[in-house]
């Protein structure tokens, strides 16, 4: 899994070519408060501010797939060491998300990565609520952007950021690149666990990253008047990916590639 986002992020950067099991789980009735214009379930009140302007992203109000900073209230059991690994890592690559798009913000002053860094905000306080729960040390000891405990992360958040800064399309191929491999990590990592809080979290991490993906998509085309090619995802996942509104749940249907979304309408997990 970190190996997947760091050997193809890097080779991203190296060519520095246009990058052209089961329903999921419902919280119970004590944490299953929803925002419906959200495209996750939340168990604490949203932030309003983070969803600001969020038909910037061309996708209206449902972009807002923020999280709360508590997991559901489903009964914790023992996980493996792969599990803890990926928690781990997961962490760090969702910080890696929200500081490349403040960063790339700065540069360019366009308002979906803002927005988008404050969902991913969500989604790495939404981790660190796991690590919390499952007695795991936090890897982020110092929360400052661009600043990782993992080198191989650091390494790549500052060739991301050197790349990004190169044109504003540069700054759209990162964020669609970043996602892309998000999307194929969360994949990976619901296919190793069978764990209610950890399929929960990481089942609306990977709603919020398609939307994500269709956001970034949605303005590199508007910039550059051309279609985005897939680096990643199959032409298949990434396809059906486009062809579904901004998801609300945490619905997957993942087959080691293809993506359920919406309304909990995706069918089972296929283990690989």
């Amino acid at each position: 899994m970190k190996n997947k986002m760091l050997v193809a992020l890097s080779l991203l950067l190296i060519s520095s070519v246009a990058i052209g099991a089961c329903q999921p789980l419902t919280p119970v009735e004590a944490a299953s408060a929803v925002d419906d214009a959200s495209d996750v379930k939340v168990v604490v009140q949203v932030d309003e501010a983070s969803n600001a302007d969020a038909t910037d992203l061309g996708y209206g109000n449902n972009f807002g797939d923020e999280m709360g900073n508590q997991v559901p209230a489903f009964s914790v059991g023992e996980i493996s060491q792969d599990e803890i690994e990926g928690l781990v890592f997961m962490r760090e690559e969702e910080k890696l998300a929200r500081d490349v798009y403040l960063t790339l913000y700065e540069e360019w002053g366009l308002r979906p990565f803002s927005n988008i860094a404050a969902s991913e905000q969500k989604h790495t306080d939404a981790i660190k609520s796991l690590l919390e729960t499952y007695g795991i040390d936090d890897p982020v000891t110092d929360d400052t952007i661009g600043v990782f405990a993992n080198e191989d992360l650091q390494a790549l958040n500052d060739q991301l950021v050197e790349m990004g800064s190169i044109s504003l399309v540069d700054a759209l191929k990162v964020g669609a690149a970043i996602e892309e491999i998000d999307i194929l990590d969360l994949i990976e990592n619901l296919a190793g666990t069978e764990e209610a809080n950890i399929e929960w979290v990481y089942g609306n991490l990977l709603s919020g990253s398609e939307n994500h993906l269709r956001a970034f998509v949605s303005q590199l085309e508007a910039q550059t008047g051309e279609s985005y090619a897939p680096q990643y995802l199959s032409q298949e996942a990434y396809d059906a990916i486009m062809s579904t509104a901004s998801g609300k749940g945490n619905g997957q249907g993942q087959n080691g590639q293809g993506q359920g979304r919406g309304q909990g309408q995706g069918g089972g997990r296929g283990r690989r």
